[in-house]
């Protein structure tokens, strides 16, 4: 077991954020330190002695998240500034960085106004295209094929947008890490014996991304959601209106907390925006089958037939 590893502080950054951390996080960029920071990340030991909740519920008080993860530690998120992190006895590390990293800045990036979609974020042209959907849809595995063309990552798991004084919507990197199944790595051909696995999914690794990762912000240039079938094709078709607004709500990451943080009203009308300023497409794959790279051709013929300005109302099949 790999007890949590702790320093005075070291600076990092992630989401266009200064961290200062006593949390050692391997996973992120580095920075010289200075006394200047957006994020502090602490700990607290008696944090875990005067907090009474049920396993992974959420508590949300004067705007501060708390949750409990059983045997882990207690997490704490704060006005979008502070982290505190109050760790059990022989806690693993991996988990603690697990959820301070997904959940914890998802709550973070929600109290600081930034829209948190849940995907990857790939760079084509110059801008930014977000690859959203359901857990196991592909989002990953989707983003590697395109690297593998020599395209660039600027986000895995979390894609953080903000937005301009013209309420452009623009995506934030955020760390240089990926993690993939087994069965993507065997299609890439990687070998996992230099990748740590996430604890408790033995078959998924984190992979470290060394080349292809974007560091600086880009512009929103459309959505893609990507969506597994029991068909034998491919298609490709816009969405509209209010069942896109639905789509948005259903892929912002951890977006039960909209209404605990009162951010119905914010949320609805960021999406709105989104809705009215970017194509927004929905991706039908194969549930069986390796069909990323076919899809990366697919959506590439898309963004340069639509000139990437609006949805295309045509429907694209293409059979495996």
């Amino acid at each position: 077991m790999r007890i949590l590893e702790t320093t005075k502080y070291n600076m990092y950054k992630a989401f266009g954020l200064t961290i200062k951390s006593e949390i050692i996080l391997q996973e992120l960029i580095q920075r010289r330190y200075s006394d200047a920071a957006d994020i502090e990340i602490k700990i607290n030991t008696s944090l875990k002695n005067c907090f009474k909740s049920r396993p992974f519920e959420f508590l949300v008080e004067n705007q501060t998240v708390t949750f409990m993860v059983p045997e882990i530690a207690i997490f704490q998120v704060k006005d979008g500034k502070e982290i505190t992190v109050s760790p059990f006895e022989g806690a693993n590390q991996d988990i603690i960085r697990l959820y301070l990293l997904g959940s914890s800045f998802g709550a973070l990036l929600l109290q600081r106004g930034i829209y948190p979609l849940h995907g990857s974020a790939i760079v084509i042209d110059g801008k930014a295209f977000a690859i959203i959907g359901d857990s196991g849809a592909g989002k990953s595995t989707l983003a590697s094929a395109f690297m593998e063309r020599g395209y660039q990552l600027l986000s895995d798991d979390v894609i953080a947008v903000k937005f301009s004084k013209e309420n452009l919507p623009i995506v934030i990197p955020s760390y240089p890490q990926q993690k993939l199944w087994q069965q993507s790595l065997d299609a890439f051909g990687i070998s996992n014996e230099k990748l740590r696995p996430i604890y408790g999914r033995e078959s998924k690794f984190c992979k470290p991304v060394i080349k292809n990762f974007h560091t600086t912000q880009l512009p929103l240039g459309g959505i893609f959601e990507l969506v597994k079938t029991n068909g034998d094709s491919i298609s490709i078709h816009p969405i509209h209106g209010l069942d896109l607004l639905q789509k948005l709500f259903t892929h912002t990451y951890r977006q039960f907390l909209i209404p605990k943080l009162n951010l119905t009203k914010w949320h609805f009308t960021k999406s709105t925006l989104l809705a009215e300023r970017l194509p927004f497409y929905q991706i039908k794959r194969p549930e069986t089958g390796f069909s990323a790279f076919q899809i990366v051709e697919k959506i590439l013929t898309e963004i340069n037939s639509s000139g990437n300005n609006t949805n295309t109302q045509n429907e694209i099949i293409v059979n495996r």
